[in-house]
């Protein structure tokens, strides 16, 4: 099994990516196109970034107090990736893009994340700029967004500050208009930003000429005060250096300054950063305060950054697969070549027999099963995600809409639910190589602090499951999650016409009944305590669900290819483990959240 093999698969054979050649937007294109993409980013990936991952975890970035320094080797990954044309892969062709499909920019991405996530490629700087694609004016495309697209500029979003991680009603960061006129700049209204802003990501380094930061802030009113909660956030366009209309440096520092770098237990190759905005270090035009240009209307920014911050999930989530890949490929290698232990006879084991591999063992072939199962299947989670992207951009109006309300819904399970069961296939990984997996010696230990950040960033696991029950499968009167179960149901239609899946069938819609029925039990109350109580074992369950869902479709499409080699066979041996091992887990999720069971909600603080 390689990666590679995986990605063709689940593109051509089970998502059929070819198809979407004859949509006009992407008739240009054909497999052959797809492929060479494919293969660029697999030998950059091979070639740029694999051999110093463990390099970048071992030499931090350093600050001495002017700039931060990173290895050589990030700096010639970064710029192999934008000279790839992959940060402006789905744009135009007139913003210098490849008009790609989104699914096979997503399939091309992965093989950085496997090769190394630490060294990081360009989701925050494309996120950025296709957030100014989507609220920006003409001129702030033209000036930030492009220069990003052509990865002379980095970016980077500015959210959680120290007292306000993810309570962003809390933002206390102010943003005043920049003296009279500050209207008719033409970069867009002008402000002076003042406050901090931390875990910020790429937030300083040399690896581009400028840094474009997106940033939250408040805009206080006539009386000094700022509206309280999210409806009184805004957004703003805040360079590292300041830049002309032509997108030239005017040679000026913005009040932007590092306060220092955070010190992780993983993705240590990328900067993580504590940024102090208009602290008076730089005075830019004589005044303190950083400059900031207003994105969209005041008081908007937070639905603004949701254009970013959703795409930034689905790609946390596609990190998080990676690493698990990473590390069930390297426990496959080392399960293949570690002898340890004899076959288990009747009378028990005869010592004189030679050892066999680790491989052979079932409970280690358990364990590749689990990681198999969690992977692969994730893999294929986030490139339907990636699909659906394509079909609300280039489909039928009904399609585009239907896929629209399908990710708003499947956005907090391709972001959690590889985020801890990816994990979990990387502690699978530990456990297979034994005590030296718990040693440098072998990079399964650096596969999993990595992946660790995965279920906090970009909306903590417990934040995804409350929006999940308490927003995602009730909006629109439930029409989101009607149409997930009617593409469920229709796999199992289809399932149930193959003896050898009709078991998984039956299984799959037995587990979807119980999600509709402990959904609407949850909410019998109306009392949002109540529901919300056990949001993360519902988070759990739905994601099994949705998991096991994928995995039968898969199934299915491994049927119709002929299913006879070991390749399709291992396939089909990780739906069935899946089926077996990992869906009738949901029932315990589930009890509790159709019970509103308060053991948690209600326990007193002293009683910890």
């Amino acid at each position: 099994m390689s990666l590679r093999a995986s990605i063709d698969f689940l593109l051509y054979q089970w998502l059929n990516a070819e198809q979407l050649n004859q949509r006009e937007r992407f008739s240009d294109h054909s497999r052959d196109t797809f492929d060479a993409v494919l293969d660029t980013c697999e030998r950059i990936a091979r070639e740029k970034y694999a051999p110093f991952n463990r390099l970048v975890d071992t030499q931090e970035p350093h600050f001495d107090g002017e700039k931060v320094t990173l290895p050589q080797a990030t700096h010639d990954a970064q710029k192999a990736y934008a000279e790839s044309g992959m940060l402006s892969a789905a744009q135009d062709y007139d913003w210098g893009g490849m008009q790609l499909p989104y699914t096979v920019e997503a399939a091309a991405n992965a093989f950085f994340g496997c090769a190394s996530v630490s060294i990081g490629s360009g989701m925050l700087t494309t996120g950025n700029a296709n957030l100014l694609m989507a609220h920006g004016t003409e001129l702030q495309k033209q000036v930030f967004a492009k220069n990003e697209f052509a990865g002379r500029w980095s970016g980077t979003m500015c959210l959680s500050e120290p007292q306000a991680g993810s309570s962003l009603s809390d933002v206390a960061t102010r943003a005043v208009p920049d003296g009279e006129g500050f209207e008719a700049d033409p970069l867009g209204p002008r402000y002076r930003l003042k406050g901090n802003k931390m875990w910020i990501s790429a937030g300083e380094h040399e690896l581009t000429e400028n840094i474009i930061h997106l940033v939250l802030a408040k805009i206080p009113g006539a009386d000094g005060k700022t509206i309280p909660g999210v409806k009184g956030i805004s957004l703003f366009i805040v360079p590292k250096k300041l830049v002309d209309t032509e997108g030239r440096l005017t040679g000026e520092r913005n009040d932007v300054v590092l306060a220092g770098l955070n010190h992780k237990l993983g993705w240590r190759g990328t900067t993580n950063t504590l940024l102090n905005f208009g602290e008076g270090k730089f005075q830019p035009g004589g005044q303190g305060g950083a400059v900031g240009y207003l994105v969209g209307r005041p008081g908007e920014g937070l639905k603004c950054m949701f254009h970013m911050m959703n795409e930034a999930r689905i790609g946390v989530g596609m990190a998080a697969t990676m690493l698990g890949m990473a590390g069930y490929l390297a426990s496959l290698d080392y399960a293949r070549n570690r002898p340890q232990g004899r076959p288990m006879g009747v009378g028990g084991k005869d010592a004189a027999q030679p050892q066999i591999r680790i491989i052979e063992h079932a409970d280690v072939k358990r364990m590749l099963l689990a990681q198999k199962s969690y992977c692969e299947g994730a893999l294929a989670l986030e490139l339907y995600c990636a699909r659906l992207v394509d079909e609300q951009h280039t489909g039928s109006p009904e399609a585009a809409d239907d896929a629209r309300l399908l990710l708003e819904v499947l956005t907090p399970i391709a972001k959690s639910w590889p985020s801890e069961w990816c994990l979990e296939a990387n502690s699978l990984a530990i456990q297979i190589h034994g005590g030296y997996g718990y040693t440098r010696d072998f990079p399964v230990e650096q596969y999993w602090r990595d992946n660790r950040l995965n279920m906090i960033h970009e909306g903590t696991h417990g934040i995804q499951a409350m929006d999940l029950l308490g927003r995602k499968v009730l909006m629109e009167n439930g029409r989101g999650l009607q149409l997930l179960a009617q593409r469920i149901n229709s796999t199992i239609e289809r399932a149930l016409q193959q003896p050898d899946l009709a078991a998984h069938a039956n299984a799959l819609g037995g587990a979807l009944q119980h999600v509709g029925a402990a959904t609407k039990a949850a909410w019998a109350t109306g009392v949002p305590t109540d529901a919300l109580a056990n949001a993360v074992p519902y988070l759990q369950a739905f994601g099994h669900t949705v998991l096991a869902w994928i995995w039968l479709d898969v199934a299915l499409a491994v049927q119709a290819g002929g299913g006879a080699d070991a390749t399709a066979q291992g396939r089909l041996a990780a739906a069935r483990f899946f089926f077996h091992y990992e869906l009738p887990k949901i029932g315990a999720w589930l009890r509790v959240v159709e019970t509103r069971d308060q053991t948690c909600a209600a326990l007193p603080e002293d009683a910890f």
